[in-house]
């Protein structure tokens, strides 16, 4: 043996980690073995084995899950650890969301739309009584002595510019609007 190589023992025992955590990550790929079967010393404390972000695992999970959920994986039978894993994770997402929704920082989409909806006709009022408030001193300011025309005029106007602008279609899908 030579000696610059050292076993899958002697590797995890100088990590601080069990050697099956060190078999594992030589199946994924995060580690590698040298020619002779044993491993490098030099790999030791290199962060192999630090644990991704749990909001990187969260997410995977929660894909891998969905996957699963709805039959757009493939489709495989599941054993009772990774159901119970599936219902857990399912449970997060859920308990999420309700801390979400409490803490203020998640609204409904019905909600949502009622309060668009509501301020786009807010504004639809507003341009359509601008004429009737307007008239008056743009009469004034430019010596205009039929009123009713100038009002009729103006409210054609704005007419024609709402029917440009056409039905607010507000979209939460985060595209653009």
């Amino acid at each position: 043996m030579p000696d610059d190589t050292i076993s899958i023992r002697e590797f995890a025992r100088r990590e601080g980690v069990s050697d099956t955590l060190v078999h594992q990550a030589l199946k994924k790929g995060k580690l590698s073995r040298e020619p002779d079967g044993r491993m490098n010393p030099a790999l030791v404390g290199s962060g192999w084995h630090k644990e991704e972000s749990s909001a990187k695992r969260f997410a995977e999970a929660a894909k891998n899950d969905e996957e699963l959920a709805t039959g757009a994986g493939p489709v495989r039978g599941v054993s009772y650890g990774e159901a119970l894993r599936l219902k857990e994770n399912w449970l997060a997402l859920l308990r999420r969301l309700d801390y979400e929704h409490k803490a203020g920082s998640l609204v409904e989409v019905a909600t949502a739309q009622r309060v668009v909806f509501d301020l786009c006709r807010e504004q639809r009022d507003a341009w359509l009584a601008f004429p009737s408030k307007v008239a008056p001193f743009l009469a004034v300011e430019f010596g205009i002595a039929d009123l009713e025309r100038l009002t009729a005029s103006l409210a054609a106007h704005v007419h024609n510019q709402l029917a440009d602008l056409g039905e607010p279609h507000a979209r939460f899908d985060g595209e653009q609007l």
